[in-house]
């Protein structure tokens, strides 16, 4: 994938997706999920700094699931246990990456973080170019949105270290190797050097 020539934070979006409760403490280890929520927080804290703007996406439902098919035999799990109802404590954003006052939280009803929601909308209205994904799980919700962003023309950088899956070969294979087809992969680290870089 060819670099971002000039990173301009003012035009660029920190997506933090899917950082809920039942995920980080159903899908990953406790140490994986500590790893990636101290990572998360000091590139949400920089993104801040940077006048990066930061949005939400979490996964959510009304009570009783409507929105979610009996044909869908991921989703109909969820609904058969009555999981990730809007509003319940499983499905909170973790309080290390919490949004401030302001910020946007997207709510769907699907992998995607652009599937059957506004948020195509919010990002154009805005003028974001670039976007910078930290997500839960790298096969779940990022593997979809990079490619969905992708097609509708965003510039994509993967926070892979602000990434994790409940495998981490499946992580690995994503990160090294598929990724890299529709977006920058850089760490955390790298990331925040950027944003600092940009400010000046």
């Amino acid at each position: 994938m060819t670099a971002i020539k000039k990173f301009e934070p003012t035009n660029s979006a920190l997506l933090i997706m899917d950082y809920q409760r039942l995920i980080l403490e159903n899908y990953l280890s406790e140490k994986a999920a500590a790893d990636v929520l101290a990572k998360t927080a000091t590139l949400v804290d920089a993104a801040r700094a940077a006048d990066v703007k930061v949005i939400y996406v979490t996964v959510g439902f009304r009570e009783g699931h409507p929105e979610i098919s009996s044909k869908n035999a991921l989703f109909s799990a969820i609904r058969e246990k009555g999981l990730l109802v809007t509003g319940a404590p499983e499905s909170a954003i973790h309080p290390d990456v919490s949004p401030q006052a302001g910020e946007l939280v997207i709510i769907k009803h699907r992998i995607g973080a652009f599937s059957f929601t506004d948020l195509d909308m919010i990002l154009k209205t805005n003028d974001i170019q670039t976007l910078i994904m930290a997500g839960l799980t790298t096969s779940g919700v990022v593997l979809s949105s990079v490619r969905q962003a992708f097609d509708l023309d965003y510039n994509l950088i993967v926070a892979a270290d602000c990434c994790a899956d409940a495998d981490e070969a499946t992580h690995s294979v994503l990160t090294n190797s598929i990724l890299p087809q529709h977006a920058e992969v850089q760490t955390a680290d790298e990331l925040i050097k950027r944003m600092i870089a940009g400010t000046n």
